[in-house]
């Protein structure tokens, strides 16, 4: 259902590069890129997460209750992701770790303060 997400950022480089080494491990890759914004996929017919500059030249903000989700197959895949996430500049939202039934996942924050989750079922 969902086709994209986009993510301000106030720094397009900077997050780019975040991005670029985040969602590798995963899988994805650059499918997009102009001069506002960049957006990868994991391929096929996947859903996109762009990270932009915003289209009414005002500075970006973060989205107090917005996250994003990266569904990913493994428990060890949601540890590396979240890894990286800190590894790459990211601040921690909550150690990855079984939330619930059936759930896990960790939080954490890109440079510019967006909230991104990795999670899987099982």
């Amino acid at each position: 259902m969902i086709g994209y997400v986009t993510l301000g950022t106030n720094n397009l480089p900077r997050a780019a590069a975040f991005y670029d080494a985040l969602l590798a491990t995963i899988g994805a890759k650059r499918v997009m890129e102009f001069d506002r914004g960049v957006a990868w996929s994991a391929g096929g017919n996947q859903p996109m997460l762009g990270v932009m500059k915003p289209f009414d030249g005002k500075p970006a903000t973060v989205g107090n209750g917005v996250m994003v989700a990266l569904a990913v197959p493994s428990r060890e895949l949601v540890d590396a992701v979240h890894r990286k996430a800190l590894e790459l500049g990211g601040s921690d939202e909550g150690t990855p770790g079984p939330r619930g039934d059936g759930f896990y996942a960790g939080y954490f924050r890109d440079p510019d303060g967006n909230k991104l989750n990795a999670h899987c079922m099982g």
